[in-house]
């Protein structure tokens, strides 16, 4: 099963590999926070098993991007949504 994460449509960056930049885009430059939003939705246990906490990583998105929350952008003034981000293999 491929991990996945949350991201903005606006972002250039993947947060798999290249964290730094997307998480400086993500939160210092549009202010979006997208980790901490992610966070809050995910229900996560230290019982976990690591397959069973990407599942829930990957339902958390999955409802992010289902309750079609749009954000504007603070360098275009464009509609932004939130997109799946799959790790590349």
């Amino acid at each position: 099963m491929a991990r996945t994460m949350l991201s903005t449509s606006d972002n250039p960056y993947n947060p798999f590999t290249q964290y730094n930049l997307w998480s400086s885009y993500d939160e210092a430059i549009c202010g979006y926070y997208t980790s901490s939003f992610l966070a809050r939705l995910t229900a996560l246990s230290p019982e976990f098993s690591e397959a069973e906490m990407d599942i829930a990583i990957e339902n958390a998105v999955d409802d992010a991007i289902n309750t079609n929350i749009h954000m504007i952008s603070p360098l275009t003034g464009k509609e932004v949504s939130y997109v799946k981000v799959v790790e590349p293999k």
